[in-house]
């Protein structure tokens, strides 16, 4: 699909909410004035007027309204021209209307802290973002939820993130910089030592500058990749080198139960770490088989049961909405049997069909079979959850998600997973060490945000070693008093 730039500089919410109406066709952005015969989507600003016209498969429709004096209302009012363009050409209702963002529980927040109240925030969420009203209403539950961990953090507090790049197998919906143990075992140990000590660099920095730890998060890949004792060694490493006693959450993704044993939880449980992931993704064994996950659903009851006889008592959940292969009656089989067994926390996915991801290549398939599922899959979930006392404390949407949906996690009360909010809303400094990891720095008072990377693969993570160290003294760079 071409999309015609005429005029005006509202490149990026144009092009994402034009790939929604196409998520199985490549959007081709360019700057013109003329238009083709066929298949294209032309916006411009011309003489006051602000004008979306496209034609799709033979059939034509244009769409005019006033410029306004306010350029951010300016791009609204394309975006609903482009929805209402596109919707009547293709026959499709996006539920989150014009919005693109990947934090909408954001703009209720915001509405809130300008004084609007729940039923005008529905009012502006309908009638300005043509947001449906089931969402409209997962977005302010959502925001009461979060408001209380939000308010939490204060503005010396941070989260450590800690990254163990290594699973059993990849996945094929994955794009995370992983890679599989088999191929990979024997930079284990170094990568964990060079780990540990960028653990000791990293704590010497919190404490120079005064920062207080509140959550931490270990994950991947696939934490449990590792052996046991490599697990002690890196939980024991936390804590000799962070206050864990004080912390909020501490949480370690063991993810795949096909990694998850006895001894194993055993050194989980007998840390300081507070709640783990066991991530069936689907209870489904010829979907599990399908997108790559050697184990059984058999093994993910064991883990769970497992689990709970060494004494941890806040598991998380994770659950994926359209998978290949997996049907409304086999995923709700999936959401129902996940709550029988007692989850204090269930994170429901849509299924995102992402660039780096080996599922890329049958992209145009995957949406063809598995969107109108998705959107059932998903209903269905916040339905039963809902009823069965697991509320949603945080919400997140992605690119190239079926029907352009979104991630929630729901949780029982007293059991929401802190470090997800933080690190989706951006609420305070994450700390973050290991391959692929991401440090995000926050001013309060202006709100900026920067980012320090370590290199993705644990082979550049271990060669290039140094130079991470080196990059650390960038956030004491960005903590100095300005001026």
């Amino acid at each position: 699909m071409l999309l015609i730039i005429d005029n005006h500089e509202f490149h990026y919410e144009t092009e994402n909410l034009c790939k929604m109406f196409f998520p199985k066709e490549k959007v081709i952005v360019i700057n013109d004035d003329k238009t083709p015969n066929d298949n294209f989507i032309y916006t411009a600003i011309k003489e006051n007027e602000i004008i979306v016209k496209a034609t799709v498969s033979g059939k034509t429709k244009t769409e005019r309204t006033a410029v306004c004096s306010e350029e951010k209302e300016n791009e609204r009012k394309m975006a609903v021209l482009i929805y209402n363009v596109l919707s009547s050409l293709t026959n499709m209702t996006l539920k989150w209307g014009i919005l693109t963002g990947i934090r909408p529980v954001k703009l209720v927040h915001a509405y809130h802290e300008n004084g609007l109240d729940d039923d005008k925030i529905r009012q502006e969420l309908k009638e300005k973002m043509l947001v449906s009203d089931e969402k409209i209403e997962l977005m302010i539950r959502t925001a009461y939820e979060e408001k209380d961990v939000l308010m939490r953090s204060k503005e010396d507090n941070y989260s450590l993130y800690v990254s163990i790049p290594f699973c059993p197998t990849r996945c094929k919906y994955c794009s995370f910089v992983s890679h599989s143990i088999e191929r990979t075992k024997k930079l284990v140990p170094q990568y964990l030592d060079l780990l540990i000590n960028e653990l000791k660099e990293t704590a010497k920095v919190a404490k120079d500058l005064g920062l207080k730890l509140l959550t931490i998060y270990i994950g991947g890949g696939t934490p449990t990749t590792l052996s046991a004792e490599q697990l002690r060694k890196l939980l024991n490493a936390i804590e000799e080198n962070f206050d864990t006693k004080n912390v909020l959450e501490y949480t370690l993704e063991a993810g795949r139960p096909d990694t998850i044993d006895e001894e194993k939880l055993r050194v989980i449980k007998n840390s300081d770490v507070t709640r783990i992931s066991i991530n069936p993704q689907t209870l489904n064994d010829d979907v599990l088989k399908e997108i790559g996950r050697k184990h059984t659903t058999l093994e993910t009851f064991k883990a769970y049961e497992t689990a709970r006889k060494v004494g941890i008592d806040n598991i998380n959940m994770d659950l994926i909405a359209g998978l290949t292969g997996d049907t409304f009656e086999s995923f709700k089989n999936t959401v129902d049997g996940i709550i029988n067994l007692g989850a204090e926390n269930i994170t429901v996915h849509t299924l995102s069909v992402k660039r780096a991801a080996d599922l890329r290549d049958e992209g145009e398939k995957v949406h063809e079979e598995n969107s109108y599922n998705a959107g059932m899959m998903v209903d269905y979930a916040q339905k039963t959850l809902l009823e069965n006392d697991y509320e949603p404390y945080y919400l997140y949407r992605q690119k190239n998600m079926l029907e352009s949906l979104e991630n929630v996690g729901y949780a029982k009360k007293g059991y929401k997973g802190l470090y997800n909010v933080y690190i989706m809303d951006e609420t305070h400094t994450i700390l973050a060490v290991g391959a692929g990891a991401t440090t995000k720095l926050k001013d309060h008072k202006t709100d900026k945000i920067e980012r320090i990377f370590n290199f993705k693969f644990p082979y550049e993570y271990i060669s290039r070693y140094d130079e991470i160290l080196d990059r650390k003294g960038k956030i004491y760079d960005f903590f100095a008093p300005k001026g």
